[in-house]
């Protein structure tokens, strides 16, 4: 598959997303320094990469996109020691309790991890709900974000990134 682009790999669609489902289901939790605790990798978060909204699938080349980087979005959340965004809000949401989803209000923090691996800048969403488990909700190209509300314009990221090609060379003349 390397060294084809996307719009040659969708012929391959069904497949890609079969081996990424089995990738994804091998993550289960990792260790997150940034957060001091555990993001669960379950079914709602390999959803989004699929759907957008509800019932509303996202566009095969996207979603392609994002099976790709699925293993680097698990190396930022297990080397991360620190988050670039931060959001909490109280939302409406269903919540499962004793077995029943009930709708109340909940505190949703939402945690942004932004990188560059091998040369590609990426950004990796964590949500919590409540008290709940840290689960992994999405990953994403951060070519360039604008938030007028934020005030933030990111323009794309240059350089080697957490993974260079001569990163052994680099840390072997620094000791």
């Amino acid at each position: 598959m390397k060294g084809k682009n996307v719009e040659e790999r969708l012929k391959d669609y069904a497949d890609i997303r079969s081996k990424a489902l089995k990738i994804y289901n091998t993550f289960g939790k990792v260790n997150c320094p940034a957060l001091g605790g555990y993001v669960h990798f379950t079914s709602e978060g390999f959803n989004h990469l699929v759907y957008g909204r509800a019932k509303k699938e996202r566009d095969k080349r996207a979603q392609i996109a994002r099976f790709d980087m699925l293993e680097k979005a698990k190396f930022i959340l297990e080397e991360s020691t620190t988050f670039q965004e931060y959001d909490e809000a109280i939302e409406y949401v269903r919540v499962n309790r004793h077995g029943k989803y009930v709708g109340m209000n909940a505190i949703v923090r939402c945690w942004g991890f932004v990188a560059i691996v091998r040369k590609f800048r990426l950004k990796v969403v964590v949500v919590q709900v409540g008290n709940g488990k840290m689960e992994f909700q999405s990953v994403r190209p951060a070519w360039f974000i604008k938030q007028y509300r934020d005030i933030k314009l990111v323009q794309t990221s240059t350089g080697a990134g957490l993974l260079g090609d001569d990163d052994d060379e680099v840390l072997k003349n620094t000791t």
